[in-house]
């Protein structure tokens, strides 16, 4: 019985943002198409409707987490600062998933992140469009739709870094 509470520990913690590559870019669709990872629609936390396509426009950051997850408990409050910060120039979502809606919403009131919109993610389908298999990851979307994600826990510069990449891109506007 111990061992095989041991075992579930190390696999549920190994799953908790183990390092993987960073996938290529994602090129836009053509012009006046939306392109395919901003195609989907989820509740949010506190139950509205929301399209990916309406991040077409204006860059944006996409925060794939858990409520269990220490890593993603721990970059939390960056995160919220981030957002806040960049209000008005870039839009933060984060992704909720492996868990129920009760769980999520704690997350977010406990770990200062309730600053921008978070998607109920339970079936795991939005982690899925962006191949996220672990957490914490990133999508990182250029106005015109490029995305890029990071399947993997960023450091706090790594994730300033992205961010400032994101907000001085040209194509992104002022």
């Amino acid at each position: 019985m111990v061992r095989g509470l041991v075992a579930l520990l190390l696999v549920v913690l190994a799953g908790c943002g183990a390092p993987q590559a960073s996938a290529p870019r994602q090129a836009p669709a053509a012009p006046g198409q939306v392109p395919k990872l901003l195609q989907f629609s989820a509740k949010t936390l506190d139950d509205k409707d929301f399209s990916g396509q309406s991040l077409l426009g204006k860059p944006a950051v996409l925060w794939f987490w858990a409520p269990w997850c220490p890593r993603c408990q721990g970059e939390a409050p960056h995160l919220g600062s981030l957002a806040h910060d960049n209000a008005g120039k870039i839009t933060f979502v984060g992704v909720g998933a492996q868990d129920g809606v009760p769980a999520m919403k704690k997350f977010v009131a406990e770990n200062k992140v309730d600053g921008f919109a978070h998607l109920a993610d339970v079936d795991a389908a939005i982690w899925k469009k962006f191949g996220v298999t672990e957490q914490p990851a990133y999508a990182f979307i250029q106005a015109d739709g490029t995305t890029q994600v990071v399947k993997q826990q960023l450091t706090e510069e790594g994730l300033n870094e992205k961010v400032r990449e994101l907000s001085a891109d040209p194509k992104n506007g002022p």
